[in-house]
């Protein structure tokens, strides 16, 4: 457990460092305030100093805005696509190590002394659990920690169940419906007593496979965090046909219909939120399609969920993907294919605009070859 201290009032108060995303603490941290402006504050944050305020909360995220305009690098769109998508994520990595230097004190009983700060103790205690004393976060993360309250609390409208989805904190959301509609509609096997749900997340897909008729379901995640939101949303459901388990890929046993939805692109995550994003090495997908024969039931096969994104930004060579398919000694008997229709699809101003307005999501019907 790190530990971070600073200067303050002729005393030097320490607390416990936490960064989700595995930051490291700054080595040298200065007490801010109402009066600092914009520039001085990304000066010393780029400098890697950290910045814990004490002023007013909602100059605080004032602030951060500002800092915010000075370090965005517009990537223009067009041209090459893979380097455009690497120069993106280059700019959102200086983006985040910046802003995450401006910091703030989370008390005993993750309360938070500034003027005009929100209650963040319920959220807090939903990401964090119980506290264990004085912690300092970012201002960026426990944003992050209170906007996840609110989808956690209002839920997410999926209308393939005609029910609300509800996303705990470091559980990627199901924003995106297209994969979840290819799972809704979908032809199923001839058989379907038993099915099983890899990297369930906020558990919609159990959900779909649940409404559908599965008599048996498993659910499995290696996010502790998203075997807890799955098990909430599956009883909020009444779905007592569905079990969770893990952390784990693959449970024991066999199922006539596997179901795997791993993180689109290949690459590293550099948050919480990114891990349902970005699948490192392609281990997950990669997983899924070396264990998948030695879980089919006889007459069963898999369903993977894939985006061709990774193809049109040079992530994943063209290919490649059906020959993997191939060496784990499957077949694709089927491809069913929708477009996307989030926000970021139709967003001319975006560096990989030219990328997504070609973009399929599919869902793959594998069985053994």
């Amino acid at each position: 457990m790190s530990t971070v201290s600073w200067t303050e009032d002729n005393t030097c108060p320490t607390a416990r460092w936490h960064s989700e995303n595995g930051a490291l603490p700054p080595r040298f941290i200065v007490v801010v305030d109402d009066s600092t402006t914009a520039d001085a504050a990304c000066r010393s944050a780029r400098a890697g100093t950290g910045l814990l305020w004490r002023g007013d909360f909602h100059n605080a995220r004032q602030l951060l805005r500002a800092m915010g305009r000075r370090v965005e690098r517009k990537v223009a769109p067009g041209g090459d696509p893979a380097e455009a998508f690497r120069r993106y994520r280059a700019s959102r990595r200086r983006r985040a190590h910046v802003l995450g230097k401006l910091l703030v004190v989370l008390e005993d009983d993750y309360s938070l002394a500034l003027r005009r700060a929100p209650d963040v103790r319920r959220a807090c205690t939903e990401a964090y659990g119980a506290p264990h004393g004085r912690m300092v976060v970012a201002l960026t993360e426990l944003l992050g920690v209170l906007g996840a309250a609110q989808w956690r609390e209002k839920g997410v409208y999926v209308p393939a169940l005609r029910e609300r989805i509800h996303p705990h904190y470091g559980v990627f959301s199901p924003v995106r419906g297209e994969y979840v509609d290819l799972v809704a509609s979908a032809p199923l096997p001839a058989r379907v007593d038993s099915a099983f749900d890899l990297g369930t997340g906020t558990g919609v897909l159990a959900a779909i496979l649940g409404r559908r008729g599965f008599r048996r379901i498993i659910a499995t995640d290696n996010n502790p965090r998203a075997l807890s939101c799955a098990r909430a949303n599956l009883d909020r459901l009444g779905l007592s046909s569905v079990a969770v388990h893990g952390p784990a890929l693959f449970p024991d046993g066999k199922a006539d219909l596997v179901v795997c939805n791993p993180p689109w692109l290949p690459g590293t995550p550099t948050s919480v939120l990114e891990s349902g994003v970005y699948d490192e090495n392609s281990s997950m997908l990669h997983a899924f399609l070396s264990g998948l024969r030695a879980h089919l039931r006889p007459g069963g096969e898999g369903w993977l969920i894939l985006s061709d994104l990774p193809e049109h930004l040079g992530l994943r060579p063209v290919g490649a993907l059906r020959d993997r398919i191939s060496a784990a000694g499957l077949r694709i008997t089927a491809q069913l294919t929708t477009h996307p229709t989030h926000h970021r699809a139709r967003n001319p101003s975006s560096p990989l605009h030219s990328a997504r307005t070609r973009e399929t999501t599919s869902l793959y019907r594998l069985t053994p070859s």
